[in-house]
């Protein structure tokens, strides 16, 4: 069976004022059940072992993280578990005099996931690529300087902004605009800083600029 690669147009990372290319695999859906069909036709075990087998893997692996440990697994890769601020909470700062949060306020959000270069190794051998499509930055039609004014008045109004908020107003897509934002946020001379980190991350006018 053959997987399709997509060739994506990317922002300009380097100041070159040219987009770059990536490739990414189109992906298709396969749940849970047709993996463990595809385990069972191919392999020795029947359906009830192959489930139970996968049910006790992921039981004990959600297990050894909860307790802190980073679980290795050859041939398959190594899992650790990821902490962050409950949704609820303000993000907390690293300064002096700040309170220091309490074990209920921290939860779980993620799972960190490293593959095992032999994983890598052998999905590279067993896969046959042919050319899918191609996929092209969203254009927005203001100039960089119009967005960014379109940015500061949006802020005037509504004292911060995110995201989604800059995709409406230029145009970009969403992955353009989050990447425009954070090196606006950097360049004190655009007026603009950030607060917040991630899903909670807003923009603010600086100071300065609000006058």
């Amino acid at each position: 069976m053959y997987a399709k690669y997509i060739k994506r147009e990317v922002a300009d990372l380097n100041g070159t004022g040219r987009t770059q290319a990536c490739y990414k695999m189109e992906l298709q859906s396969m749940n849970f059940q047709q993996f463990v069909d595809l385990c069972h036709r191919e392999g020795r075990m029947d359906e009830s072992q192959i489930l139970g087998v996968l049910s006790l893997v992921s039981e004990k692996l959600a297990l050894c993280m909860a307790e802190g440990f980073s679980v290795k697994l050859d041939g398959i890769g190594t899992f650790n578990a990821k902490l962050g601020v409950r949704s609820d909470m303000l993000p907390d700062a690293f300064e002096e005099g700040e309170s220091n949060r309490n074990a209920k306020s921290i939860m779980v959000n993620g799972v960190s996931y490293r593959a095992d270069k032999d994983l890598i190794r052998n999905t590279d051998r067993k896969c046959t690529l042919v050319r899918g499509g191609e996929s092209r930055l969203k254009k927005s039609p203001f100039t960089l300087e119009e967005r960014i004014q379109k940015a500061r008045d949006f802020m005037k109004a509504h004292m911060f902004m995110k995201v989604p908020d800059y995709v409406q107003l230029t145009g970009l897509s969403r992955s353009t605009a989050a990447e425009e934002l954070r090196k606006l946020a950097s360049d004190s001379s655009t007026g603009i800083t950030s607060r917040g980190q991630r899903s909670q991350k807003l923009y603010i006018l600086r100071p300065e600029a609000v006058k």
